[in-house]
């Protein structure tokens, strides 16, 4: 018996552990299989937005990066709003929402083992033979290189393995596998309650700034007074002496009656 150990990246590859000629005994086909899980590998992703719309199980979300998402909300989904066990018909508009989404990414190789007794269909030497086996399932094998069979108590190859020959296999098949599970939750705030509408509201308007001193005009500095006129050198010529004569002529004719009445009287 031979049982080599086929790659992973070799999902058809198998080994022959043990053939013997047609006087084999019949036997039920078995299939075993294994799991050997490796680390597993957690990515934490969160998403925040704000509830738009809600109808029933639908619900609009902006999204914090500004997306609109639809999105459909599976019955019994719960949520956290304001520390409150919250589901789809407590949503309302203006609700702050945070997804956190755990990834869980967890590799694993599962190893098939299937033994069996058949009958060779068909033989390709060296390489690879078919066999169909008793629950009726026909598969191809690749015979590993330097692969010895026992028939008749002899050691043979695949060259003497014949079309009809009742043989005893068993296939190892190992594949990788990737195991992925999301775990997710919700939590939120509710917006702000308004004020009852009989109450007045006052918005209050912000201080505006002091406006900045605007400096005083200067005063226009007094005017110089007018130089004084020189006095003329000279009489204009309008300036004659002969009325002044004529004054002084009545003047002294004036006095000389005078003089004479009084004498007179």
């Amino acid at each position: 018996m031979i049982s080599p150990r086929v790659s992973a990246s070799r999902l058809l590859a198998a080994v022959f552990l043990c053939v013997v000629c047609a006087a084999v005994m019949m036997a039920q086909v078995k299939t075993t299989t294994s799991e050997q899980k490796e680390a597993p590998a957690r990515k934490v992703t969160v998403e925040r937005g704000e509830v738009v719309y809600v109808s029933g199980n639908e619900v609009i979300v902006k999204m914090e990066s500004g997306e609109i998402r639809h999105v459909t909300v599976p019955e019994g989904a719960t949520g956290t709003v304001d520390g409150k066990q919250v589901t789809v018909k407590n949503l309302k508009p203006g609700m702050k929402l945070e997804k956190t989404i755990t990834t869980t990414t967890t590799p694993k190789t599962v190893k098939t083992v299937r033994t069996g007794t058949g009958t060779v269909v068909n033989v390709m030497p060296p390489n690879y033979a078919t066999v169909r086996f008793e629950d009726g399932a026909v598969e191809r094998y690749k015979i590993p290189k330097g692969t010895k069979f026992t028939i008749d108590g002899q050691q043979k190859t695949a060259f003497d393995l014949k079309p009809g020959m009742r043989i005893s296999a068993t296939r190892i098949v190992e594949a990788p596998v990737v195991e992925v599970s999301q775990n997710s939750s919700v939590t939120g705030s509710a917006p702000p309650t308004p004020p009852p509408s009989d109450m007045p509201i006052i918005i209050a308007e912000p201080a505006k700034p002091a406006p900045e001193p605007v400096a005083a005009a200067p005063e226009p500095a007094p005017a110089a007074a007018p130089a004084p006129e020189p006095a003329p050198k000279k009489l204009p010529k309008t300036g004659s002496m002969v009325p002044l004569i004529g004054l002084l002529g009545a003047l002294f004719t004036g006095a000389s009656l005078g003089l004479r009445l009084l004498h007179r009287s």
